[in-house]
């Protein structure tokens, strides 16, 4: 996917998310068709730390089940970057087993104007996708 499409309420939606759990990092995954985001699931870091994410299995279960019935797709994993770069990191690139999924970082360190950038990542390729933002 070269273009990410996603309206400026799921945006706020994602880094309300975000800041609400600084210093930790956050996660979650945006779902839709096409390259259109239509849904946001902010997901539990059951692993809080500034550095890493592990989402709640058993809330990845509902939101796989319910994107099943809805007809949707899971298009991007997004997660905050508290004290780095908005750019994937060693670990991140390690645990990127969704070669069609969207990784999204939200940069935090400085909370009142978060940076987000979007990427692919597949066999520990790293490209830039173009996030469009609509309103």
């Amino acid at each position: 996917m070269s273009e990410l499409v996603i309206s400026r309420e799921f945006v706020d939606q994602m880094v309300t998310h975000c800041i609400s759990c600084y210093p930790n990092e956050a996660c979650g995954i945006l779902a839709g068709s096409g390259n259109t985001v239509t849904k946001v699931y902010p997901m539990t870091n059951v692993e809080p730390s500034p550095v890493s994410y592990f989402m709640d299995p058993a809330e990845q279960f509902r939101m796989m089940k319910e994107l099943r019935q809805e007809k949707l797709t899971m298009l991007a994993i997004f997660h905050s970057h508290p004290q780095s770069p908005a750019f994937p990191s060693a670990k991140d690139v390690n645990l990127a087993f969704y070669p069609d999924a969207v990784y999204v970082i939200i940069r935090l360190t400085s909370p009142e104007s978060p940076e987000i950038r979007a990427y692919t990542i597949i066999e520990r390729q790293v490209k830039e996708v173009f996030l469009r933002t609509l309103g």
